[in-house]
């Protein structure tokens, strides 16, 4: 859990009665098209949804590294199409896989996808495509099919860039919030053309900047290597290959995606510098790695908040997952959990009040209790959705540290699911806990940290790494050589976690 609060939509009124737009000339391929966003009204709502993209993801906090982010991507949009906007590059305190762009030439890549880049080529390839999504107009290309649908211009343009930076589970809840199912299906990705032509548009701008336009294919690789690991894993464990949820899952790409690049790059020739891997590794040294301080960090089955002082455990063979939303713990067959949640402050001063005000119940009964110290108040009864439909709720609310109240529900596929996981959502609920100085030792973030390729190979370098789980594997996709790639030489410049 991120514990931040979910930030609704705010539609821009003009734009959403704005019609069937105007014609418009498109800066890349000069041909008129009709829109219902002018360049002025890109550069207008993309303000507005990056202060929201802010506030939900938050910046990654760390000035040298945001520095030379955006010097790579001002140069790179100089060259562009559209040099005449005020770019904006921010990395995302987000351990995601994940890059996406706004209209007006608001770019945003995490820092969870930098740790698995190996140059500043690499980067630039990453941030070229999106640049490449911004001068083409297509959020506004999307936004206009949307006005068509009857959704709002804004709604439609932030859900998208936002579906494509919040990997599959986010999307859902996301999408509920603004717009039925299949519309939101719609606008959950780019077309194939747009998605082709920005990948032709990055590699354009990488040659333009100096960068070998390869680059642009090293990088639909990286990203490809990691649902290769993610399927290594799933086999590991024994479960099903999962579904594609970080940059992939938006920008669909498959073998003849990865073919019409490698041609297109083909067609440029020229003196490129060098990928600037030292460079690029010297900037990522120290980074982040996986959960932050400020989101919260999952250690096998124990969640530790320093910033909020709590902690909680999972019960054996549960999991804990760390959503941008809530907590939640859940059991091994996926269909049944505790999920926890930060109680927004004006939501009630106390527990009755946050019951009656967010809780809304049309009938049920309390119960006082007591979790490691904290009050606590726990709550079964019906209430009504906003369709109407009646359902039974099973809640616990805390008064934890720093005078915040935390939403525990029950959660589960249907009531025998839930009847059989009680237990084991109860002994989830009592591991609510203040932080002790264990659970204080344990919460210290990952970082990534550049060393020099042992003799030893990746076995040597897994040796204290601290995802024993295929940690050579891990190790190998972290370096760009997952898939059959050559190790690095004993003494090159390599990225580890500590």
């Amino acid at each position: 859990m991120r514990l931040r609060f979910v930030l609704p939509l705010v539609l821009s009124a003009a734009l959403v009665t704005a019609g069937c737009g105007t014609n418009v000339v498109n800066p890349v391929t000069g041909q008129t098209e009709r829109s219902v966003m002018s360049e002025q009204d890109e550069i207008a709502e993309g303000k507005k949804a990056h202060e929201e993209v802010l506030k939900e993801y938050g910046v990654y906090p760390d000035t040298k590294l945001q520095a030379y982010v955006n010097d790579v991507g001002q140069r790179l949009a100089a060259q562009s199409h559209r040099a005449n906007l005020k770019w904006t590059f921010t990395v995302l305190d987000s351990p995601e896989i994940n890059a996406f762009a706004l209209p007006g030439g608001y770019v945003y890549i995490t820092r969870g996808i930098m740790a698995y880049l190996d140059s500043e080529a690499e980067l630039a390839g990453v941030i070229g495509h999106e640049i490449g999504h911004v001068t083409a107009r297509h959020g506004a290309q999307r936004a206009t099919r949307q006005q068509r649908a009857g959704l709002g211009v804004l709604a439609a343009t932030v859900l998208g860039a936002v579906l494509e930076g919040a990997g599959v589970s986010g999307a859902t809840d996301l999408a509920s919030q603004v717009s039925q199912t299949a519309a939101a299906g719609y606008i959950a990705s780019y077309s194939r053309e747009q998605e082709t032509q920005a990948d032709q548009l990055g590699a354009e701008y990488l040659a333009r900047n100096r960068y070998n336009p390869q680059n642009m294919v090293e990088v639909i690789q990286v990203l490809k290597n990691q649902e290769s690991f993610a399927a290594e894993t799933a086999k590991a464990e024994g479960k099903a290959e999962p579904s594609a949820s970080n940059w992939l899952a938006s920008h669909p790409a498959n073998d003849k995606r990865l073919a019409d690049i490698k041609a297109y790059a083909t067609r440029f020739s020229g003196q490129y510098g060098d990928d600037s891997r030292q460079r690029y590794l010297q900037a990522v040294d120290g980074m982040t790695f996986g959960d932050s301080r400020e989101q919260g960090v999952v250690r096998g089955r124990n969640f530790y908040h320093e910033p909020l002082g709590i902690a909680l455990t999972a019960p054996q063979g549960w999991k804990v997952q760390n959503t941008a939303a809530a907590i939640v713990l859940v059991n091994g067959e996926g269909n049944a959990g505790l999920i926890v949640k930060l109680v927004p402050p004006n939501a009630g001063s106390t527990h009755e009040e946050i019951i009656r005000n967010a809780i809304k119940p049309v009938d049920g009964r309390t119960e006082r209790r007591s979790l490691n110290g904290f009050n606590a108040t726990h709550f079964v009864g019906t209430v009504r959705n906003q369709q109407g439909q009646t359902g039974q709720v099973r809640i616990t609310l805390v008064a934890g540290p720093g005078n915040r109240n935390y939403l525990l529900q029950y959660a589960a596929k249907d009531a025998a699911t839930l009847q059989r996981a009680s237990a084991q959502m109860a002994e989830a609920e009592g591991s609510f806990r203040a932080l002790t100085a264990a659970d204080r030792a344990a919460a210290r973030p990952w970082e990534v940290k550049t060393v020099t390729f042992p003799r030893g190979g990746f076995a040597e370098l897994a040796q204290g790494f601290p995802l024993p789980d295929l940690a050579q594997s891990r190790l190998r996709l972290l370096n760009g050589v997952y898939g059959g790639s050559a190790d690095p030489r004993p003494g090159q410049l390599v990225k580890t976690v500590r």
